[in-house]
């Protein structure tokens, strides 16, 4: 059986967003432990022309929710960008993974030569669905997904790479 888009992309997104919730997690803890306001990290920027780690979260979940939603033939859910604490960065990711569950995997599927039409700035971009994934979703959910944690452990949180892993699918032998 061939590797499906489904497959390529269901539980890409799900491992990530969850590993980012970690992420965050451990932000929290060491924000208590440093006694750093929270909000501080919310705000943190790799360089002044980077989003902050707020909206870092807010992009991944939104790569993976309406990327997804796309390739599913489905509408995706609009989320509001009001989130401004970790808890609600926490939800946001929990209910982008709740979302992506719902979706129909076999219209994913049958996604790979349908064209896609998407935001693109003020503008709308098309690509085939194949396309649309490997050149266009993964690669911005990664980058965001990475971004935020390069944010977090910038700011002194210990990470490592299993951290931004997540609980990926290995058998050990």
């Amino acid at each position: 059986m061939p590797f499906s888009m489904s497959q390529a992309s269901l539980p890409v997104f799900e491992i990530g967003l969850n590993a980012l919730s970690g992420v965050l997690d451990k932000a929290a803890a060491y924000a208590a432990a440093k006694k750093v306001d929270p909000a501080v990290l919310l705000g943190w920027r790799l360089a002044p022309d980077m989003f902050a780690l707020a909206r870092q979260v807010q992009v991944a979940c939104d790569q993976a929710k309406n990327g997804a939603a796309r390739l599913a033939g489905a509408e995706p859910p609009k989320f509001e960008d009001t989130e401004t604490s970790l808890d609600q960065l926490k939800q946001r990711i929990a209910r982008t993974v709740t979302y992506i569950k719902t979706l129909d995997a076999k219209a994913i599927d049958a996604s790979a030569d349908r064209e896609i039409t998407f935001p693109l700035g003020p503008t709308k971009g098309q690509m085939k669905g194949g396309d649309f994934l490997n050149h266009f979703v993964l690669p911005n959910f990664y980058f965001h997904l990475t971004a935020a944690y390069a944010i977090v452990r910038h700011c002194g949180v210990e990470l490592g790479k299993r951290d931004f892993l997540g609980a990926i699918p290995i058998k050990r032998l």
